[in-house]
């Protein structure tokens, strides 16, 4: 795989982009399903994904979950609690569930 290939680029509803590694945006079901699943999506071929609905602190957020998921699935140390600040909590909530993460 080329270096393009190993990454996701995907944009938050304010157009801030981030770049992160396939095997983390693959945490999500959503996302692993528009990159890998049957059919022509357009994100399998730009490797980029829109985003309308999820704010730029919350797609942040998200990802710092798909690296820690990434990081502890399967870790036979302790997991460190993945901390969430209320006030973002119900956000985060509904864009895990859309991102089925």
């Amino acid at each position: 795989m080329s270096g393009e290939e190993d990454t996701v680029k995907l944009i938050s509803a304010e157009g801030h982009e981030f770049i992160i590694d396939r095997k983390a945006a693959m945490v999500s079901g959503t996302i692993r399903s528009m990159l890998s699943g049957p059919g022509a999506f357009e994100e399998q071929a730009l490797g980029e994904i829109n985003f309308r609905e999820i704010s730029t602190n919350i797609l942040e957020k998200v990802i710092q979950y798909f690296y820690y998921k990434l990081r502890y699935t399967h870790s036979t140390t302790e997991i460190p609690e993945f901390a969430i600040e209320p006030e973002v909590a119900l956000e985060l909530l509904m864009a895990s569930n859309f991102l089925d993460a």
